[in-house]
């Protein structure tokens, strides 16, 4: 890293501060409020990863399981589809 600071050339575009991401300037006050819509959507999403996460692995063995197992699985992505329309009817998903 020294090395690179004292052989690299310093290029101070005005690109480098526009917005990328979230849309918020990069320097701004660290205290500035979010809308809660972005936690709302990281909750969403941590959600239905987790569900992927527990659908790969049942994926693989299904046929080793059991019918069991897949009434189990089947029953967990039901709850899932009634979480995913209720959250729909809400309006969690809609970004205004």
């Amino acid at each position: 890293m020294i090395a690179s600071r004292f052989t690299g050339t310093a290029q101070p575009y005005a690109n480098k501060l526009t917005e990328y991401e979230c849309g918020f300037p990069a320097f701004e006050d660290s205290r500035s409020q979010f809308d809660v819509r972005f936690y709302l959507v990281a909750i969403l999403f941590i959600i239905f990863d987790l569900e992927a996460a527990f659908l790969f692995p049942w994926a693989v063995t299904v046929f080793d399981l059991g019918w069991i197992a897949w009434i189990a699985m089947m029953i967990f992505l039901v709850e899932l589809a009634v979480g995913l329309a209720y959250a729909w009817k809400k309006g969690a998903l809609e970004w205004e």
